[in-house]
């Protein structure tokens, strides 16, 4: 298949912009949820916290659906980027690892609101098997290729400990999912053609603890700042007096 006759939603387009989309998605629901037929480019990028100018450019990797001087049709432009981003359709899931953390995704209404339907849990520990968890039993992990190739399963969500990462990678893999999202704080191996998404928690609470510790220096610094400021005030009051 040649680029050109290649369809719109299958052309690949920068990284960076995949992961926008997304963001502007939840933005235009937002603002089709609270009454907003039309919105400009820059009230979009408030609404999705990005400038307007990225936001242009990486909708116009899309293609072309603003009107100069009226805007985006805010309904008409979220169908595109889920049409673009394949959430105009359900994908089944399953979640392998039914700890805490499984639960509590199996447990997560965000997943159906967006395209995406659990069709299983799977889980290493056979004393499990049984357990309904968010109106689901849970199964061993051993029924990951019957329930794969009886609903058609290419995304698999992992959250199990770091030592069976690769091992239930590679068995996820195995089974004919393509793309799995990675909550263990590991890096995995996996074949060209399989996408690996990491969610890794402790990184982004690291990242969270930087910006605290800033703000905290910088506070500091603006104190003493402050404070040398007002002696040399003090000073210069005595040598006038």
């Amino acid at each position: 298949m040649t680029a050109r006759s290649m369809p719109e939603s299958a052309r690949e387009i920068p990284e960076a912009t995949v992961a926008r989309l997304p963001v502007y998605l939840r933005a235009l629901t937002a603002l089709s949820e609270a009454g907003t037929a039309t919105c400009s480019s820059e009230d979009l990028a408030v609404a999705a916290g990005v400038n307007s100018a990225k936001l242009r450019k990486d909708l116009s990797h899309l293609g072309s659906y603003g009107t100069r001087g009226v805007g985006y049709d805010v309904d008409y432009l979220r169908h595109q980027i889920a049409r673009f981003t394949g959430l105009n359709h359900d994908w089944p899931v399953v979640i392998v690892g039914i700890g805490n953390l499984g639960q509590a995704l199996a447990n997560y209404s965000g997943f159906s609101s967006r395209g995406f339907h659990v069709v299983a849990l799977l889980d290493a520990d056979r004393e499990r098997a049984g357990e309904e968890i968010a109106g689901l039993p849970v199964r061993p992990l051993a029924d990951i290729e019957s329930v794969v190739a009886r609903h058609g399963v290419t995304i698999g969500v992992m959250a199990v400990p770091t030592h069976a990462a690769q091992t239930v990678a590679d068995r996820m893999v195995a089974a004919g999912i393509t793309s799995i999202l990675n909550f263990a704080p590991s890096v995995l191996s996996v074949p060209a053609g399989v996408n690996v998404r990491k969610v890794d928690m402790s990184i982004e609470l690291q990242i969270l603890a930087y910006h605290e510790q800033r703000k905290t220096l910088l506070d500091q610094a603006r104190g003493a700042d402050q404070v040398a400021t007002d002696l040399g005030e003090v000073a210069t009051e005595e040598e006038v007096s």
